[in-house]
């Protein structure tokens, strides 16, 4: 311990040394800053008669722990988002367009969720918890919205005139794509209280407080929201992979305890059990064993969540995810036409797919970024998946209108979620594949097909897979081995149906002609041919 003082007293001492014998904490000690990337914003949980609130970050929620106290933690002022309030409706409760505002997520991925996975069905009444802002202190106001479509929001709760200070949540859901905005720069402190009325009609609370650090907003010098870039080619001929989000400064990349794994059973692949699946949250990840690497997907409609081979799900994207293309978002097809749309938010009756690198063997077993490789699609129209970001604008990750393959370079650790469109109904054949670097150095890669049924004239059992793939680890340059009919996906659109009927016609002028040349060698070089009577 350094002496800060020649001056200070004997007494002064010993009360110093005594503090520091018991653990107490320095007076102003700073908060521990927190990233809410992938973040639980908000994980309710019940607990016998006891409800809370806390905080759950990436690591956290990868390895399935309680999370902590909000109070204990600042959110910001790095990592978010600067942006004026766009013009429209979509966006008005958030102040009057161009406005300066902040965005606590930075750009169009990685936002924090709200969590009631913690609570039951059939425990409380409705099978609702009600999340109110109680107070807020700041320069500013606060607004917490979820993106639910093509520059569409929705408020969920907030300080402005005009939004609820309540939402309704789901219970055992996730709501996904949370964007929490301040107008003011500055601390900012505000409390939420979560409360349940159980079955015996007793009413159950907890509150939590959270403190975000807001800076100076500066739209003007913020990087604008990422766009669509030019596809770059690497030396050996492919598409080099893009970032799916790229940091302001490199961080170390976060890697949870060991402590804080998930449960072995929770991982457990199931294997042929098949499922449509038209509601409810998947997400689609590699897992790693020994050197032996596979894309599978994550289905969190149970607890613990199942791990399902692809050739055993069929996502049906049904009627009620149909809607209408606005204006500004040319790539999906003109104004007005029909697409089918899984949201980047969750909503009741959608099915709510994502990706993650979160497996545990993931994030202990594989140094660097994962490659997500889009190497083909099949389908009766353009598929797409794109970003929204905080003030609406889209990023359009994948296009089956553009060549092939199409790469994003995936952090470990994330987990997200994005919009998938469809153009037209019918049964659309994605070939993925997901590539990695072991920490022993060695290169692992699996490519699979995802299977989706669009519409609810499409018959989802038409949708079943070989299951085959490459997950040796070893390096699949043909194109993926798990397509279904055993070569790589071509392109949507009627490439592959001219090409079929070519190959027909080639085989049926071969046979004719081979037939032509058997007769003549039965019939003898000096045989004539007789002319029809």
């Amino acid at each position: 311990m350094r002496m800060r003082s020649m001056r200070a007293g004997a007494a002064g001492l010993a009360v110093a040394v005594l503090t520091l014998a018991v653990g107490a904490a320095p007076a102003g000690a700073e908060p521990t800053a927190v990233d809410v990337t992938g973040a639980d914003l908000v994980s309710v949980a019940f607990d016998g008669d006891a409800l809370s609130l806390r905080l759950r970050d990436a690591a956290q929620l990868a390895g399935d722990a309680p999370g902590r106290d909000p109070a204990e933690v600042v959110l910001g002022p790095n990592g978010g988002l600067a942006g004026r309030v766009p013009a429209g409706k979509a966006f008005a409760f958030l102040g009057t367009p161009g406005q300066p505002v902040w965005s606590l997520s930075a750009g169009d991925t990685g936002f924090p969720a709200l969590d009631t996975t913690g609570v039951r069905p059939g425990v409380v009444t409705d099978d609702t918890v009600a999340l109110t802002l109680r107070s807020v202190e700041g320069p500013g106001h606060l607004t917490a919205y979820t993106l639910t479509g093509i520059g569409a929001a929705s408020p969920l709760f907030g300080s402005r005139p005009g939004v609820p200070r309540t939402a309704q949540l789901p219970v055992g859901t996730r709501t996904g794509g949370v964007v929490l905005a301040f107008d003011g720069a500055g601390d900012h402190r505000f409390t939420l209280t979560g409360s349940v009325t159980l079955r015996s009609g007793r009413k159950v609370s907890a509150d939590a407080t959270y403190r975000v650090r807001v800076p100076v907003i500066s739209p003007a010098g913020q990087a604008p929201l990422p766009a669509v870039p030019q596809t770059a080619v690497r030396p050996d001929g492919q598409a080099a992979a893009r970032p799916l989000a790229a940091p302001a400064a490199p961080e170390p990349e976060a890697v949870p305890e060991p402590a804080a794994a998930p449960s072995v059973k929770a991982a457990a692949p199931a294997t042929g059990s098949r499922q449509v699946i038209a509601d409810g949250h998947v997400d689609m990840g590699p897992q790693l064993s020994g050197d032996t690497w596979r894309i599978r997907i994550k289905d969190d409609r149970t607890s613990p969540p199942v791990w399902r081979e692809t050739a055993d799900v069929v996502l049906h994207v049904k009627d009620n995810a149909k809607i209408t293309v606005p204006a500004g978002a040319d790539f999906l097809g003109k104004q007005g036409d029909a697409v089918w749309l899984l949201p980047q938010s969750q909503q009741a009756g959608i099915v709510w797919p994502g990706w993650n690198t979160q497996h545990e063997s993931v994030v202990s077993g594989v140094k660097g970024p994962v490659t997500w490789t889009l190497k083909g699609v099949t389908g009766p129209g353009r598929y797409a998946l794109f970003l929204t970001g905080s003030f609406g604008k889209a990023d359009v990750l994948f296009d089956s209108a553009k060549p092939f393959p199409q790469q994003l370079s995936i952090p470990l650790n994330t987990h997200a979620h994005g919009n998938w469109a469809f153009t037209k109904p019918g049964l659309y054949r994605l070939a993925v594949q997901m590539s990695g670097t072991t920490t022993a150095g060695k290169a692992v890669t699996d490519t699979r097909t995802l299977t989706l049924a669009v519409g609810d004239s499409t018959n989802p059992d038409g949708g079943s897979g070989t299951g085959s793939g490459s997950g040796s680890g070893s390096d699949d340059s043909a194109g993926g081995a798990d397509q279904g009919s055993g070569g790589p996906l071509p392109r949507t659109g009627a490439g592959w149906v001219l090409t079929a009927a070519s190959a027909g016609v080639v085989l049926v002028v071969l046979g004719v002609l081979l037939v032509a040349s058997a007769r003549r060698r039965r019939a003898g070089p000096t045989s004539d041919v007789m002319a029809p009577a």
